[in-house]
Protein backbone atom coordinates (compact mmCIF):
# COMPACT_ATOMS: atom_id res chain seq x y z
CA UNK A 1 0.00 0.00 0.00
CA UNK A 2 2.80 2.18 0.96
CA UNK A 3 4.84 1.42 -2.02
CA UNK A 4 1.88 2.43 -4.43
CA UNK A 5 1.06 5.71 -2.67
CA UNK A 6 4.92 6.75 -3.33
CA UNK A 7 5.54 5.18 -6.73
CA UNK A 8 1.85 6.83 -8.28
CA UNK A 9 2.37 10.36 -7.94
CA UNK A 10 6.26 10.20 -9.40
CA UNK A 11 4.93 8.12 -12.42
CA UNK A 12 2.42 10.52 -13.01
CA UNK A 13 5.12 13.30 -13.21
CA UNK A 14 6.80 12.10 -16.69
CA UNK A 15 6.73 13.94 -19.65
CA UNK A 16 4.36 12.30 -22.38
CA UNK A 17 3.45 13.47 -25.88
CA UNK A 18 0.70 15.60 -24.59
CA UNK A 19 2.54 17.65 -22.34
CA UNK A 20 5.18 18.33 -25.05
CA UNK A 21 2.65 19.47 -27.61
CA UNK A 22 0.63 21.72 -24.65
CA UNK A 23 4.04 23.16 -23.51
CA UNK A 24 4.92 24.30 -27.13
CA UNK A 25 1.46 25.29 -27.84
CA UNK A 26 1.56 27.09 -24.93
CA UNK A 27 5.28 28.69 -26.18
CA UNK A 28 3.75 29.52 -29.59
CA UNK A 29 0.67 31.46 -27.71
CA UNK A 30 2.91 33.46 -25.78
CA UNK A 31 5.44 34.51 -28.95
CA UNK A 32 2.40 35.34 -30.97
CA UNK A 33 0.76 37.62 -28.36
CA UNK A 34 3.95 39.54 -28.63
CA UNK A 35 3.98 39.89 -32.03
CA UNK A 36 0.56 41.29 -32.21
CA UNK A 37 0.77 43.20 -29.46
CA UNK A 38 2.24 46.04 -31.23
CA UNK A 39 4.85 46.97 -28.97
CA UNK A 40 8.55 48.33 -29.62
CA UNK A 41 11.26 46.44 -30.53
CA UNK A 42 13.02 46.43 -26.79
CA UNK A 43 9.63 45.88 -25.66
CA UNK A 44 9.26 42.68 -27.57
CA UNK A 45 12.60 41.64 -26.70
CA UNK A 46 12.23 42.12 -23.23
CA UNK A 47 8.93 40.12 -23.42
CA UNK A 48 10.98 37.26 -25.34
CA UNK A 49 13.66 37.15 -22.66
CA UNK A 50 10.80 36.24 -20.04
CA UNK A 51 9.23 33.52 -22.15
CA UNK A 52 12.65 32.15 -22.82
CA UNK A 53 13.00 32.12 -18.59
CA UNK A 54 9.66 30.64 -18.56
CA UNK A 55 9.99 28.01 -21.82
CA UNK A 56 13.42 27.00 -21.91
CA UNK A 57 15.82 24.67 -19.92
CA UNK A 58 17.93 27.83 -19.74
CA UNK A 59 20.98 26.28 -17.20
CA UNK A 60 21.30 23.44 -19.84
CA UNK A 61 21.14 25.67 -23.00
CA UNK A 62 23.65 27.53 -21.04
CA UNK A 63 26.23 25.26 -19.94
CA UNK A 64 26.00 23.44 -23.81
CA UNK A 65 26.91 26.82 -25.02
CA UNK A 66 29.95 27.66 -22.76
CA UNK A 67 30.82 24.10 -23.44
CA UNK A 68 34.15 22.81 -21.95
CA UNK A 69 34.72 26.16 -20.92
CA UNK A 70 32.67 25.75 -18.44
CA UNK A 71 34.83 23.26 -16.10
CA UNK A 72 37.19 26.21 -15.31
CA UNK A 73 34.63 28.67 -14.75
CA UNK A 74 33.79 29.27 -11.23
CA UNK A 75 29.78 29.51 -10.11
CA UNK A 76 29.63 33.01 -10.56
CA UNK A 77 31.32 33.29 -13.76
CA UNK A 78 28.46 30.26 -14.58
CA UNK A 79 25.74 32.22 -13.46
CA UNK A 80 26.85 35.74 -15.03
CA UNK A 81 27.10 33.71 -18.34
CA UNK A 82 23.79 32.29 -18.06
CA UNK A 83 22.27 35.75 -17.04
CA UNK A 84 24.13 37.48 -19.92
CA UNK A 85 23.48 34.46 -22.05
CA UNK A 86 19.62 34.43 -21.54
CA UNK A 87 19.65 37.98 -22.65
CA UNK A 88 21.59 37.71 -25.64
CA UNK A 89 19.51 34.60 -27.08
CA UNK A 90 16.07 36.83 -26.42
CA UNK A 91 17.86 39.30 -28.41
CA UNK A 92 19.10 37.60 -30.95
CA UNK A 93 15.81 35.02 -31.65
CA UNK A 94 13.54 37.72 -30.24
CA UNK A 95 14.35 39.74 -33.58
CA UNK A 96 14.28 36.33 -35.60
CA UNK A 97 10.65 35.92 -34.11
CA UNK A 98 9.71 40.01 -35.18
CA UNK A 99 9.48 38.69 -38.69
CA UNK A 100 6.75 36.46 -37.98
CA UNK A 101 4.67 39.58 -37.71
CA UNK A 102 1.21 38.71 -39.22
CA UNK A 103 2.61 35.13 -39.27
CA UNK A 104 1.87 32.16 -37.27
CA UNK A 105 3.20 28.96 -35.93
CA UNK A 106 1.40 25.32 -35.89
CA UNK A 107 2.42 22.56 -34.07
CA UNK A 108 2.17 19.61 -36.60
CA UNK A 109 3.78 16.35 -34.94
CA UNK A 110 5.27 15.19 -31.52
CA UNK A 111 7.78 12.53 -31.53
CA UNK A 112 9.49 10.60 -28.59
CA UNK A 113 13.13 10.48 -28.85
CA UNK A 114 15.10 8.69 -26.04
CA UNK A 115 13.65 10.22 -22.85
CA UNK A 116 12.36 13.97 -24.07
CA UNK A 117 10.04 14.76 -27.31
CA UNK A 118 10.65 16.32 -30.68
CA UNK A 119 7.65 18.76 -31.23
CA UNK A 120 7.82 19.89 -35.03
CA UNK A 121 6.00 22.79 -35.71
CA UNK A 122 5.44 24.84 -39.45
CA UNK A 123 6.13 28.59 -39.53
CA UNK A 124 3.83 30.54 -41.91
CA UNK A 125 5.10 34.17 -42.41
CA UNK A 126 3.43 36.43 -45.08
CA UNK A 127 5.26 36.55 -48.69
CA UNK A 128 7.43 32.95 -47.59
CA UNK A 129 7.20 29.87 -48.02
CA UNK A 130 6.16 27.87 -44.78
CA UNK A 131 9.64 26.19 -42.80
CA UNK A 132 9.99 23.82 -40.19
CA UNK A 133 10.76 25.25 -36.13
CA UNK A 134 11.39 22.53 -33.91
CA UNK A 135 11.86 21.91 -30.50
CA UNK A 136 13.20 19.61 -27.94
CA UNK A 137 11.17 19.10 -24.97
CA UNK A 138 12.37 17.42 -21.68
CA UNK A 139 11.09 17.14 -18.21
CA UNK A 140 14.52 16.45 -16.47
CA UNK A 141 14.44 19.59 -14.02
CA UNK A 142 11.30 18.42 -13.10
CA UNK A 143 9.51 21.24 -15.30
CA UNK A 144 8.22 20.62 -18.93
CA UNK A 145 10.92 22.83 -20.96
CA UNK A 146 12.76 23.33 -23.96
CA UNK A 147 16.36 22.58 -24.52
CA UNK A 148 16.71 22.57 -28.08
CA UNK A 149 15.22 24.46 -30.97
CA UNK A 150 16.17 24.18 -34.50
CA UNK A 151 15.00 26.52 -37.17
CA UNK A 152 14.90 25.63 -40.70
CA UNK A 153 17.26 23.02 -39.54
CA UNK A 154 19.77 25.20 -37.75
CA UNK A 155 20.61 23.55 -34.65
CA UNK A 156 20.16 26.51 -31.24
CA UNK A 157 22.72 24.45 -29.34
CA UNK A 158 25.58 23.98 -31.92
CA UNK A 159 24.95 27.04 -32.91
CA UNK A 160 25.49 29.27 -29.76
CA UNK A 161 28.36 26.72 -28.98
CA UNK A 162 30.36 27.61 -31.67
CA UNK A 163 29.54 31.72 -31.15
CA UNK A 164 30.29 31.22 -27.93
CA UNK A 165 33.69 29.28 -28.42
CA UNK A 166 34.47 31.99 -31.15
CA UNK A 167 33.32 34.94 -28.58
CA UNK A 168 35.91 33.10 -25.92
CA UNK A 169 38.74 32.97 -28.58
CA UNK A 170 38.42 36.89 -29.67
CA UNK A 171 38.88 37.24 -25.76
CA UNK A 172 42.11 34.89 -25.52
CA UNK A 173 39.94 32.18 -23.40
CA UNK A 174 39.27 35.33 -20.81
CA UNK A 175 35.45 34.42 -19.55
CA UNK A 176 34.51 37.43 -18.04
CA UNK A 177 35.70 39.19 -21.20
CA UNK A 178 33.87 36.73 -22.99
CA UNK A 179 30.79 37.67 -21.07
CA UNK A 180 30.60 41.28 -21.42
CA UNK A 181 31.26 40.79 -25.00
CA UNK A 182 28.11 38.78 -25.12
CA UNK A 183 26.52 41.30 -23.20
CA UNK A 184 26.87 44.04 -25.68
CA UNK A 185 25.99 41.80 -28.59
CA UNK A 186 22.76 43.05 -30.60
Amino acid sequence: MTTTALVAPTMSLALDESQAKTLIDALIKDINSVIASGKSEGGMIRDFERIFARYSDTSYISAYAMGVDGRRASSAQKRAFSEAFQAYIARKYGRRFREFIGGRLEVTDVNKVKNWFEVDTIAYLQGQAPFKVTFHVSDRTGKDLFFNMYIEGVNLLLTERTEVGALLDQNRGDIDAMIGALQKQS
